[in-house]
């Protein structure tokens, strides 16, 4: 799927992508800003991946571990996860709400992490920011340069929390979402299964039932 090779080669390309950030680092309050939360985790990525593949390939849970430090802090999984149950969103309790957010995340991260080490750095460039820092929605936008010599478009969306931090939860690869794509998939699913009956899925069997999400799709 086209989504899932450029979504994977877009964060990859985030490891080479030591590019100067056109906005400042931070804003007024202090807080960084969207363009620098992107710079911060290609920088801890490619120093967490630099001199181990092989080790990280021998070990997957390491790797695992590795992309949690880095992702985490910077993604607000569980106000993607809402967005991806869309209307289901409204009739989860709040435990399924959290069990769902839980086991879509470590499955999207089973299924791309071994990605990440068969890049060869490529390039990004990160477009100038239009917007408002004041805004509670923020778009990164950048260009992301493949091996073969072909420019894809990889917009980063972002949301300003409560507590005032931007964190991001969709990305958008040439014009497709991440979290759209993945809703019509998961609702399918939750048609056919009931919530509790994909989460169960997803906490047994993990990123196999995305494969088999994506293929039943096509």
């Amino acid at each position: 799927m086209m989504l899932r090779t450029l979504a994977m080669a877009s964060v990859m390309a985030l490891v080479g992508a030591f590019v100067p950030m056109r906005a400042k680092a931070q804003d007024s309050s202090g807080v960084k800003t969207p363009e620098q939360v992107v710079k911060t985790i290609a920088n801890d990525l490619g120093k967490a991946i630099d001199g181990h593949r092989a080790e990280l390939k021998a070990n997957k849970e390491k790797l695992i571990q590795v992309i949690d430090k880095v992702f985490l802090p910077h993604f607000d999984i569980d106000y993607a996860s809402i967005l991806v149950l869309g209307r289901h969103a409204r009739q989860a309790t709040p435990e399924q709400r959290e069990r769902f957010a839980k086991a879509f995340y470590n499955s999207i991260t089973h299924r791309y992490a071994e990605g990440l080490l068969n890049y060869t750095r490529g390039s990004v460039k990160v477009l100038p920011f239009k917007g408002s820092l004041d805004d509670r929605r923020s778009i990164v936008r950048t260009q992301v340069v493949l091996d073969d010599g072909k420019t894809v478009s990889v917009d980063y969306a972002f949301r300003k929390t409560s507590g005032g931090q931007w964190k991001a939860y969709d990305v958008i690869i040439e014009g497709i979402s991440y979290i759209t794509n993945y809703r019509a998939q998961v609702d399918a699913e939750i048609r056919k299964e009931g919530i509790d009956g994909l989460i169960k899925r997803l906490e047994t069997q993990g990123d196999q039932v995305l494969k088999d999400m994506s293929k039943e799709s096509k």
